[in-house]
């Protein structure tokens, strides 16, 4: 039985590094996404007329935009994980909002099919409706992993990302 211990031990430690490698590339998509956002809104203020969007321009930019906090909240997902070893369904939840949110944003209604919408809507009430329940259960009960922990899980997004804690 210890050989199965050793490796579900060794098993885990690669797992845990290959959670760190996956943070370091978000760091790294983030990173190309800020750039890509800055140059497009660069690209997009400085054709004629000078320093005018249309709502194609501001829509695409909005959806640049959304795109990094979404990277950002899969980052915040990495170290909440990392630092717990668990994973925290509130946060996931809010990710998936976040992104449906986003492609609602950058929805083109004049070329969208109505089944598309359709879909889009029940997946919106889905995901509105889980957070809800993710809200309203105890954290005790939202929490997979090693075991529930003892101390209440820090999920603030600010304190997860730096070393300060939240006033």
């Amino acid at each position: 039985m210890e050989v199965n211990e050793q490796l579900i031990v060794s098993l885990q430690v690669i797992i845990r590094w290959a959670v760190r490698f996956l943070a370091i590339l978000m760091v790294f998509v983030i990173v190309m996404g800020v750039v890509d956002v800055a140059w497009t809104l660069y690209q997009k203020l400085i054709q004629p007329p000078s320093f005018i969007l249309t709502i194609t321009d501001m829509l695409a930019t909005f959806g640049a935009f959304m795109a990094v906090l979404i990277a950002i909240e899969i980052f915040i997902n990495i170290t909440v994980y990392l630092r717990d070893d668990v994973i925290h369904v509130k946060i996931v939840m809010a990710t998936a909002l976040m992104a449906i949110a986003r492609k609602v944003i950058i929805l083109d209604l004049d070329k969208t099919e109505p089944a598309y919408l359709w879909g889009i809507a029940s997946v919106v009430i889905a995901i509105s409706i889980g957070y809800w329940l993710v809200v309203k259960l105890p954290k005790s009960d939202l929490t997979f992993g090693k075991e529930k922990q003892t101390r209440e899980p820090n999920i603030d997004a600010f304190s997860s990302i730096t070393s300060e804690k939240p006033k």
